[in-house]
């Protein structure tokens, strides 16, 4: 049997593989170049970018716990004017297609870094993290309420005609309210999920294990969450959906492209194993050789209810 083709299309981007690393995981790229080849990836996904540079939070600001990490960072990041001097030298001559994920804490910071991104034809898309408060009004995280985030995807769409992916968080009661919202707003695809509140106790200090007190929890104690919402999310909606959430192995990213996913993003992994993409990317296409299967197309979405 031929090789068979793991070629995917996200809201008009190619990618040769459905496989690309989680924002947050893979620093601009340029840190993982050492470890595997950039160009064997679907895709490269930069750490989330501000309008400004932003330090993060105090340190500790990662613990890992039994089967995953919680992590308090703080969106550091070198900001957009540093990145587009800096970071995305190196990212042009990578044959890989770039998205750049971004956020803000109001609606014009969110707007502003659309607009800047616009017009870079070394950024394939972008994909817009909604899991933070808006300073303006309260406090409310974009991501939690139908209406706030809605109205950031509109802006940053009439700022940018680039594809537009939207990343969900899971800390609401249904994906699926928010999911329609950011559709109907403009959104060309979906990712799902972002990390899941959660708390680490020293036992013996009787404190926090991380400064900021709650973190993100990541890694494969959250797969089973993550593979629920994605298949709620693929049932609720006419976009392509990203699946991301403890993915280590080959068959954990077939999960997520059985119940629906069209790609999906590794994460915690890369911080195990810098490498962990291409075992899954030879994982799949291994599954497929042995299953039969000619196009990843034809198992996406094949989930036997």
């Amino acid at each position: 049997m031929k090789r068979p083709s793991l070629a995917v299309n996200i809201a008009g981007i190619h990618l040769k593989n459905p496989v690309m690393p989680a924002s947050g995981t893979f620093g601009y790229g340029e840190e993982y170049a050492p470890y595997l080849d950039l160009e064997r990836i679907g895709a490269i996904v930069t750490k989330g970018l501000s309008l400004r540079p932003k330090a993060g939070n105090p340190t500790p600001r990662i613990a890992e716990t039994i089967s995953g990490m919680l992590n308090a960072i703080g969106l550091q990041n070198v900001g957009i004017d540093d990145f587009i001097k800096f970071k995305l030298p190196f990212l042009r001559e990578v044959n890989t297609p770039v998205i750049v994920n971004f956020f803000g804490n109001t609606l014009d910071e969110y707007g502003e870094v659309a607009a800047r991104l616009a017009d870079l034809p070394e950024v394939a898309g972008l994909e817009l993290n909604i899991s933070c408060p808006n300073v303006k009004q309260g406090g409310i995280v974009f991501g939690t309420d139908p209406k706030a985030a809605a109205e950031v995807v509109s802006l940053v769409r009439s700022r940018s005609k680039k594809p537009l992916i939207v990343k969900l968080t899971p800390n609401v009661t249904d994906i699926t309210v928010i999911a329609r919202a950011v559709e109907e707003a403009g959104a060309d695809a979906l990712c799902c999920i972002n990390t899941i509140t959660g708390m680490a106790v020293d036992i013996k200090t009787r404190k926090a294990r991380l400064a900021n007190k709650t973190g993100g929890l990541s890694g494969p104690a959250i797969r089973p969450i993550a593979v629920r919402m994605v298949h709620q999310v693929v049932q609720a909606v006419k976009i392509p959906v990203i699946g991301v959430g403890g993915i280590v192995r080959p068959a954990d990213a077939l999960e997520f492209l059985i119940v629906g996913a069209s790609a999906v993003q590794v994460g915690t992994a890369n911080f195990v194993d810098p490498a962990a993409m291409l075992s899954i990317i030879e994982g799949i296409e291994q599954f497929c050789i042995e299953e039969g299967i000619g196009d990843i197309g034809e198992l996406i979405g094949s989930l036997q209810l």
